[in-house]
Parts: C-alpha cells; sequence; structure tokens
C-alpha cells in the first residue's frame, strides 16, 4: 500500500484487526524483513503496520536532510492517515533510534516499546566518521559499499552456512534501497541523540529482545538497555545475530506475541 505523506509516496503493509503494533526496520533494510512477524500478529489478534522508511524498500526518498525526527514524523503521519491514535511501537537497529525519537516527541501515541537489537547511546566520534565515509561513498556514486559493509554484520555464523539463500534476499533489499534513502538513512543514525536519559524514565510497558550473536550491536548493548530501564523485560536468543527476527522466528514471536499479550 502506498500514501502521499509529508510530500513522499510511503509504502506500508498491514494485515490484522485488534491493538495496532508498528514496526519499523533497521539500516539499510526494508519492511520485507517483517513477513515473519505481520501474518504471527495477525493470527493472534493483532493489527501489524509495517512501513518502509522513506528512500528504503517502495518509499521515495524525498530532499529533505536525514534526521530521526524527519524519519519519526513520517510515522506519525501514517498512524494518523491510519487512524491509529495509539500503537505498541517496535524499533529494530536503527528503527530503534526512530522509536526513541517517537518516544521523546509522541510519548502520548504510544502504549508500549520494543527495543529490537538497538541501542539508546549516540555515535562516538569513530562511528561517526565512519558513516561519513559511507555518505561520500555513496555520493561518489557507491552505493554497494553499503551492503558489502553490513551484510558480513547481519548473520550469526549458523545462518549464513545453512541458510545462503536468507542472507542474499537481504543482500538485495539493501542493494535495492535509493542512494538518496541510503544517505538519509546514514545522516539520521550519524546525528541521534543520546536517549540514556529518556529511557530512564520511560513509564510504559518495555520489551528488550536481543541476540547473543549479534555482529552489528554487541548483545551487552541489550543487557544494558535492560538494566537502565524500569521495569524492562529482556528476552536474549540464541543462535541469532542482527537479524534475528527472521533467523530465530518463532522464538521472537513467542516472546513478542506473550509481552503483547501481557501489556
Amino acid at each position: 500500500m502506498q500514501a502521499k505523506l509529508n510530500g513522499i509516496q510511503l509504502a506500508y503493509d498491514e494485515a490484522g484487526k485488534g491493538p495496532a503494533v508498528l514496526l519499523i526496520h533497521g539500516f539499510p533494510l526494508c519492511r520485507q524483513m517483517w513477513r515473519p512477524q505481520v501474518q504471527a500478529l495477525a493470527a493472534a489478534g493483532f493489527r501489524a503496520v509495517v512501513p518502509d522508511l522513506r528512500g528504503f524498500g517502495e518509499s521515495e526518498p524525498g530532499t529533505e536532510v536525514g534526521s530521526t525526527d524527519l524519519l519519526a514524523d513520517d510515522l506519525i503521519a501514517l498512524l494518523d492517515h491510519l487512524g491509529i491514535e495509539r500503537a505498541v511501537v517496535g524499533g529494530m537497529s536503527m528503527g530503534g533510534y526512530v522509536m526513541l525519537n517517537l518516544l521523546a516527541r509522541y510519548p502520548e501515541r504510544f502504549s508500549a516499546a520494543c527495543f529490537i537489537v538497538t541501542r539508546a547511546d549516540a555515535d562516538d566520534e569513530t562511528a561517526r566518521g565512519k558513516r561519513n565515509h559511507l555518505i561520500s561513498e555513496v555520493n561518489a556514486g557507491r552505493p554497494d559499499v553499503v551492503p558489502t559493509a553490513f551484510t558480513p554484520l547481519l548473520f550469526a555464523d549458523n545462518t549464513v552456512a545453512e541458510r545462503p539463500d536468507l542472507v542474499e534476499e537481504v543482500r538485495g533489499w539493501m542493494a535495492a534501497a535509493s542512494p538518496s534513502g541510503l544517505v538519509v538513512g546514514l545522516e539520521a543514525i550519524r546525528d541521534r541523540s543520546d536517549s540514556s536519559a529518556l529511557i530512564a524514565q520511560l513509564k510504559i510497558p518495555v520489551l528488550i529482545l536481543g541476540a547473543q550473536e549479534d555482529k552489528a550491536i554487541p548483545p551487552e548493548k541489550s543487557t544494558g538497555l535492560a538494566e537502565q530501564i524500569p521495569g524492562a523485560q529482556l528476552c536474549m536468543l540464541p543462535v541469532a545475530g542482527h537479524m534475528v527476527n527472521i533467523e530465530q522466528p518463532d522464538a521472537f514471536n513467542s516472546a513478542l506475541i506473550d509481552f503483547l499479550r501481557a501489556n
């Protein structure tokens, strides 16, 4: 589905009826990553909403400088378009940074939050330098550097050995991102705020889903979130990397749906 929002065509899928669950994909991915979750959520009595962030998947990039404010405002416009006043929100990696922006600026719109292989701290100077290097490469006409850099970080070794077709499919999603979208995403990641103070003050139910073999965001970032967020529930999934939701979909869905039913 498509909707004209904030000057761009934003693509999204939705399925099911019941309490709304907004899932935000990571960088440099797209809404296809949530396929194992959409039908499971619908079957469990929830309304799953999965958008492509601007410049990714089938969404247009627009011309604005990338920021988590920009990406978050697109999602509020989508919720308004769909008539959803309040939702549970889940964010994976960069999607988690967008989620934190939503929780800071639109707290009244969200009843619970799921932190999925993500973190609350900002980039340090070394990380910012890496983002700037990738932006320069994309702007110089070499967008393939992004999937080349990210593919080795996304999966547990077991997944790479046993499911090469999945690895190639995900690489294809990354390769399909528009160069403008890659820059928007990298700018948003680079310039995101440190949300450590925010998470310590969260009053809503929180689930943290981490992966024990995550090469992109160390597992200790997930355990650290659990220590900082009052009352947070932590689920660390084994034999899974950064793409935990498609590497271990049954265990992931079980943890997510149990949390949703309890909250």
